[in-house]
């Protein structure tokens, strides 16, 4: 699966929590991320997507299929 097909929120922080941005993708339990910008915090989802599928396939569990379709 390709990482870019999983649906990332992406949040501002507050400053008592650090700032920046939080990213979480809702379809993979745990599966979150931060960054200083919008952008950072989604290519850091993206890294994040991907150690959790393949922990997942280490493991021997099924990966949840992408609610959105790529385009």
């Amino acid at each position: 699966m390709n990482p870019h097909d999983y649906e990332v929120d992406i949040v501002p922080l507050s400053d008592d929590d650090g700032g920046g941005f939080a990213a979480v993708v809702p379809e993979l339990p745990g599966c979150r991320s931060d960054g200083d910008t919008p952008q950072q915090a989604l290519d850091n989802a993206y890294d994040a997507v991907r150690c959790w599928l393949e922990a997942a396939e280490e493991m021997g569990r099924p990966a949840p299929q992408p609610r959105r379709l790529a385009a």
